[in-house]
């Protein structure tokens, strides 16, 4: 184990931070690390603690059962992915590792009298809760390194067609909509679907975890306390309400939703600010729960296991004591220095100024960065081999001529026109490659990336073959309900051209991603007209 061995609950926590939905009229709308030395000494405290952990939950062969199941009981579990398909599993690397993705998120749920007094209108009583904040955790195959992407709320991204498992009610695809509303259309994992798709159906996400308000409370309480730091003295008087004293203080409880909440009193009062002060308290939690889970401290302890696992909703795959633990043994794997924090750049929305778009090629600057496993601290990694094709279809492909196939043009974009004609001219290639059978399909897929997509097993063979014929990686072929046949999309991504533009992995984020180190300690800048 090493010295972040604790940061599974560091990362859940800042999930946490989340406020309402619509135009934002208020809170309430719509370190440096350890030397060598210091490290060692850490790994052995948390391998003692471990231990410890192991005896408080097990204990006697009677009483340690009835509390084991008691921590299982505590954990609510969900569906993972509520659409129509999931990213095929990375390949592993040449030491048959790969990375584990998993999707942390905050519900801004005011549906028990506890979190309705914790923040939020009566009004919002009985609606589906948001997704305020989202983080996608992304552990490296090698577990060397994780990077952290925060999605701000407030970013239009498409929505895929999601089917509650509650009650069957099938929400439709929306192809731009605010990123938190995926959570109100049937639970996190449409919010999950709406990361695939975002992704590229290129990313694996493995698992979710889940938290509100009481939540964060309870966690920031039972370790008490995180320092936080601001750079003179501030008060969200018009949000959130926090209000702290220049430098350093330690929050806990309400005062810790406060911190995670704030967006007016941080840096320019948007959602970015936000997110920074949220990766400065995931950052600094971690440190906080490396330096106290002890051994001499079991009662801390037990506190941390009651409350970690009353706030949780996890996927049904994660849903036990002995799994959460299991993905904590691996997180424990990457030095705290390696683990990097970062938002996904995103630009204003030329449409509404109160909303924002993912910035055109440092977005997929970032998320390409995911999608390859490259590290984004900009220091090497274990050597990779050549990306490994996805696992062959069990579909014999037909002949080319024999294969029908559909093309939608949907190079336009948020801030992009669409090009004209775009999908004759791939039809034209198809056609020329011998897929005479190629035609236009008209519907709308503005705001697409590039993919082929298939309704049933039987043409799976068929869409692969598309896609090796025009180079588009095997990636992006996937099955969907919402196609009758192969479907290509022309996306956004290949405006121009006979063949899918080939892409190189970036060695590190732009700087638009303003990436935060595990190891980096500072102060959120204040926002102006904010101080007192």
């Amino acid at each position: 184990m090493t010295d972040s061995s604790v940061h599974t609950e560091a990362a859940v926590t800042p999930a946490t931070g989340p406020e309402g939905q619509g135009k934002d009229k208020g809170e309430d709308g719509r370190g440096r690390g350890p030397r060598q030395r210091s490290s060692r000494r850490a790994g052995r405290i948390l391998r003692w603690s471990a231990a410890s952990l192991a005896v408080l939950v097990l204990g006697t062969a009677g009483a340690g059962y009835f509390y084991y199941e008691h921590l299982n009981h505590n954990i609510k579990k969900a569906r993972l992915n509520l659409g129509d398909s999931a990213a095929p599993e990375a390949a592993p690397n040449a030491a048959g590792q790969t990375p584990l993705n998993i999707l942390l998120i905050g519900s801004d749920s005011r549906n028990t009298a506890r979190n309705l007094k914790l923040g939020g209108s009566r009004d919002d009583v009985g609606r589906p809760p948001l997704a305020d904040v989202q983080m996608l955790v992304h552990l490296s195959a090698d577990r060397t390194n994780m990077s952290v992407v925060s999605l701000p709320r407030d970013t239009m991204i498409p929505i895929p067609k999601c089917t509650d498992p509650k009650n069957g009610h099938v929400y439709d695809a929306l192809p731009l909509a605010m990123a938190n509303r995926s959570l109100e259309r049937g639970g996190p994992g449409c919010t999950v679907a709406a990361w695939t798709e975002l992704t590229h159906h290129q990313v694996h996400i493995d698992h979710f975890m889940m938290v509100d308000f009481s939540g964060v409370v309870d966690m920031a309480d039972a370790i008490g306390g995180v320092p936080v730091c601001v750079d003179q003295n501030v008060w969200s008087r018009h949000g959130s309400g926090l209000k702290l004293r220049k430098g350093e203080t330690r929050v806990t409880g309400v005062q810790a939703l406060q911190w995670l909440r704030t967006r007016y009193g941080f840096e320019d009062g948007t959602d970015i600010g936000r997110t920074h002060a949220q990766h400065m308290y995931m950052n600094s939690m971690a440190r906080e729960l490396r330096k106290n889970a002890r051994i001499d401290k079991p009662a801390q302890m037990r506190a941390l296991a009651e409350a970690a696992t009353k706030a949780l909703t996890v996927d049904d795959g994660l849903g036990t004591i002995k799994k959460l633990y299991d993905l904590m043994g691996e997180m424990q794997k990457v030095p705290t220095e390696r683990i990097t924090t970062t938002t996904l750049p995103v630009v204003e929305w030329p449409q509404d100024p109160d909303r924002r778009i993912p910035a055109p090629g440092d977005a997929e600057q970032v998320l390409s960065m995911i999608i390859d496993d490259a590290p984004m601290d900009g220091r090497a990694s274990t050597p990779k081999p050549a990306q490994q094709p996805q696992d062959p279809s069990q579909d014999t492909a037909a002949a080319q001529a024999d294969i029908a196939v559909q093309v939608r043009n949907g190079t336009g974009s948020a801030t992009l026109a669409q090009v004209p004609g775009r999908a004759g001219a791939v039809v034209q290639v198809l056609q020329g490659k011998g897929f005479t059978r190629a035609v236009q399909d008209g519907t709308a897929a503005s705001g697409a990336d590039t993919s082929v997509q298939f309704p049933s097993a039987d043409l799976e063979g068929d869409a692969q073959a598309v896609a090796e014929a025009l180079g588009i990686p095997s990636g992006r072929v996937h099955q969907s309900t919402g196609v009758s046949g192969v479907t290509l999309t022309v996306g956004a991504d290949w405006r121009t051209g006979d063949a899918y533009p080939k892409t190189v992995t970036p060695d590190r984020p732009p700087a638009s991603a303003a990436v935060q180190h595990g190891d980096e300690v500072g102060c959120m800048k204040v926002q102006k007209g904010y101080t007192w």
